[in-house]
C-alpha cells in the first residue's frame, strides 16, 4: 500500500532488509531520489510516491534527497556549504538517480536546477545513469520542463536514460492523500525503478 504524504527524509537511509546481504561480495545498488520542488505538498512529491513504494517492494535501498529540508547556495554567493557537502557526498556514492521536477512557466524548476548547480562542475552527477519524471498542471504535460532537464542533464556528463514519464493535468491524477488515481500513470511512475534497475544490473 502506498504511502499517504511524502515525509521529510533528506539523507536518511532506506536499507534492504534481505538475507542477499549476507551473501559474500553482495553489494546492493543505492538509488538516489531528487525531489525538484521545494513547494508543500507538491504534486511533484506525490508522483514520487509510487516510485519511493516500487523501491521498498524490491528492496532497494535509497535516499531521499528533499530541498525544502536543505540550505543551497546560487552560484557565486558564498555561505555555509554544509548541505552542499552533503548532496555531493550521497550523489557520489550513487549508482543511479532518480530526478522529478514541476513544470513552471515552461520549464524546469529553478529549485532542480539549483540542485544541479549546488553538485559541482565538474558534476558528481557524470557517468550517473538516471530516468526523470515531470509534472504539470497544463494537458500538454511536463514535455518542456523535460527537455530542458534532460538538456542540461546530459551537458554535465549524466548519462539519461529513455521513457522519462510526463505527468500531464496533475491536479486530476493526485487526490488530497497522495495516491495516483490513474492506473496507467501509477504503472509507468513505477517502471522507471525497473528501467534504471536494469541499466544498473542488467
Amino acid at each position: 500500500m502506498l504511502q499517504r504524504q511524502l515525509r521529510p527524509l533528506i539523507f536518511k537511509r532506506f536499507d534492504i532488509k534481505d538475507e542477499k546481504v549476507n551473501e559474500p561480495n553482495f553489494q546492493a545498488a543505492r538509488i538516489i531520489v531528487i525531489l525538484g520542488t521545494s513547494r508543500p505538498n507538491s504534486y511533484t512529491s506525490k508522483a514520487l510516491l509510487p516510485i519511493i513504494d516500487e523501491l521498498k517492494i524490491n528492496n532497494v535501498p535509497f535516499d531521499l534527497i528533499d530541498p525544502s529540508k536543505l540550505s543551497l547556495l546560487w552560484p557565486g554567493i558564498d555561505g555555509n556549504e554544509r548541505d552542499v557537502l552533503k548532496i555531493k557526498d550521497i550523489c557520489s556514492q550513487a549508482d543511479g538517480i532518480i530526478f522529478s521536477t514541476p513544470e513552471y512557466h515552461g520549464s524546469m524548476s529553478a529549485c532542480a536546477k539549483l540542485i544541479i548547480e549546488n553538485l559541482g562542475f565538474p558534476s558528481v552527477l557524470a557517468g550517473k545513469p538516471m530516468v526523470i519524471l515531470g509534472v504539470a498542471a497544463g494537458s500538454a504535460g511536463a514535455i518542456k520542463s523535460l527537455e530542458q532537464l534532460r538538456c542540461v542533464l546530459s551537458h554535465i556528463g549524466a548519462i539519461v536514460l529513455p521513457g522519462p514519464v510526463s505527468v500531464a493535468s496533475v491536479n486530476n491524477v493526485f487526490g488530497s492523500d497522495g495516491l495516483c488515481g490513474d492506473p496507467n500513470i501509477e504503472k509507468r511512475l513505477r517502471e522507471l525503478v525497473r528501467i534504471l534497475m536494469d541499466y544498473i544490473d542488467p
